[in-house]
């Protein structure tokens, strides 16, 4: 159902937002310069790091949002919520940003009005449960095409890390696709 996205698909859609802006709104393409500049560099120091506290990703995760919303403009609506006990939880460095990318293409898709997405954290038991929801049309929602990047790369990730097949649900209830992600915490 989802389109898989490639990891630069993110970079030329900023890029040639921020073009489009240069002319016409200079103070927001330069404000998007600034946030896409800040995003990418905690990207490229995850390298070196391939764990994050949920803290730390939803600052990036915010960053990106704020991009998206000025390529989207009023479109894009998201709710992001997170219960403070989650705060501290480890989770694997950028695994939230390609779930809640997809979501926003696949949310947007076949829609002129508003979509919002909804990410919702919260700690149950020893896991981390990050949820991402998002709207879809079942009448004009057909399985995209791509690359494989997007929910099957997670997959594979979490398999590898924690050798279960069970970490990453999906379900489509009332016009709404959900990503449940589990990331069980060291005791």
């Amino acid at each position: 159902m989802y389109k898989t996205l490639q990891p630069q698909d993110f970079l030329f859609n900023s890029l040639n937002s921020i073009s489009a802006l240069t002319a016409s709104q200079p103070e927001k393409a330069r404000h998007m310069i600034n946030q896409l500049s800040e995003f990418l560099r905690g990207t490229l120091k995850k390298d070196e790091k391939q764990w994050n506290t949920l803290k730390e990703e939803m600052q990036y995760l915010e960053l990106y949002l704020e991009i998206e919303k000025v390529r989207f403009g009023y479109r894009l609506q998201t709710k992001v919520s997170c219960d403070e006990a989650a705060l501290d939880l480890k989770l694997p460095a950028m695994l939230l940003q390609p779930v809640v990318e997809n979501a926003i293409k696949f949310g947007l898709y076949d829609t002129t009005g508003e979509v919002m997405i909804k990410i919702n954290a919260n700690r149950i038991d020893n896991n981390l449960k990050v949820a991402v929801e998002n709207p879809f049309d079942p009448e004009t929602a057909q399985p995209l095409q791509g690359t494989g990047f997007g929910l099957p790369s997670i997959q594979r990730r979490l398999f590898l890390l924690f050798a279960r097949q069970d970490l990453l649900i999906t379900t489509k209830e009332n016009n709404h696709f959900t990503t449940t992600i589990l990331i069980p915490q060291s005791i």
